[in-house]
């Protein structure tokens, strides 16, 4: 059974939290369904707002999808809660990464 699969069978017993949704997340983006691992990253992030992990992968996975403005948006707010909760590693990267983005966009 797949990383995945195994996940899907947890959240079909009736747990649904913010941990197993980003797993899940993490787990579709490993097998390139990048639609199936925003859903499940935007569950993780309603679950727990503040947990930086998942907005970070949100962002990534809505970057890989083709979803630039998206992903923009998504890390800007990931920067914010990062900063906010003193996670300063999850807001460098995705200060980063939403960098390489904005040079992908090119000048305005």
């Amino acid at each position: 059974m797949s990383r995945r699969a195994a996940f899907e069978d947890m959240l079909a017993t009736g747990r649904d939290d913010a941990l197993l949704r980003f797993a899940l997340g993490q787990a579709c983006l490993e097998e390139d369904d990048e639609r199936m691992a925003i859903v499940h990253l935007k569950a993780a992030i309603s679950h727990d707002r503040q947990y930086s992990a998942a907005w970070k992968l949100l962002g990534r996975a809505q970057q890989q999808a083709g979803m630039a403005e998206h992903a923009a948006q998504t890390y800007r707010e990931g920067i914010a809660i990062a900063t906010a909760n003193g996670d300063c590693q999850a807001a460098r990267e995705m200060t980063v990464f939403l960098r390489r983005l904005d040079r992908q966009a090119g000048p305005g």
